[in-house]
């Protein structure tokens, strides 16, 4: 499937790794994020389960992994997440492995890609996940995927991948732990 390797929802970065570790030229490495505090739930979709969540986050007492500091917390983010690549042999230099800083409808135009073969979408709420879905769609190589991480988790997220596959019968749904939407195209199974 042609195309470059996309995530939405970087983090502390290492689902990004992993998915740039297997980016291999042509294709490069596109990880968007607002590198800071997450943006809270602003959609009425969104349900009491992404407000309670957001408020433990806003109120400082989330714990991050294994003991260390929440991710949204940390002072310089996109630094530690730098750093974690370049910890991998995986340098962030712009060209094979490039970090959008800011919103996503803020930094989706610095996208110079042209087609996409692969997407994880890791962004919680309704409004940025149904964002995601429309713009990754309109650049999305036939047979090409997308994996979303928190339809199981969030009203909003589900609310949104379900009213983007009732409008766009192109893509087949596969459940599972994470969700896959599957362009069909000429290779792509049925």
């Amino acid at each position: 499937v042609a195309g470059d390797f996309l995530e939405f929802g970087v983090a502390l970065g290492g689902s990004a790794i992993v998915i740039a570790s297997r980016t291999r030229a042509p294709r490069s490495f596109h990880g968007f994020d607002v590198f800071a505090m997450i943006p809270p739930p602003s959609s009425a979709k969104d349900g009491s389960d992404a407000l309670a969540r957001y408020e433990v986050i806003k109120s400082g007492a989330s714990p991050g992994l294994g003991g260390e500091t929440y991710y949204g917390y940390r002072d310089d983010l996109l630094g530690a997440v730098t750093a974690a690549f370049a910890r991998n042999r995986l340098p962030v230099d712009g060209k094979r492995i490039v970090l959008h800083k800011g919103l996503f409808e803020d930094t989706w135009p610095d996208y110079s890609g042209k087609a996409i073969a692969f997407a994880h979408i890791d962004c919680d709420w309704y409004d940025p996940v149904r964002f995601c879905l429309e713009k990754v769609a309109e650049r999305l190589s036939p047979g090409g995927i997308i994996v979303l991480d928190d339809y199981h988790d969030y009203g909003g997220c589900r609310t949104a991948v379900d009213e983007f596959l009732a409008q766009r019968p192109d893509f087949s749904f596969e459940d599972g732990e994470n969700v896959i939407l599957r362009r069909a195209g000429l290779n792509a199974p049925r």
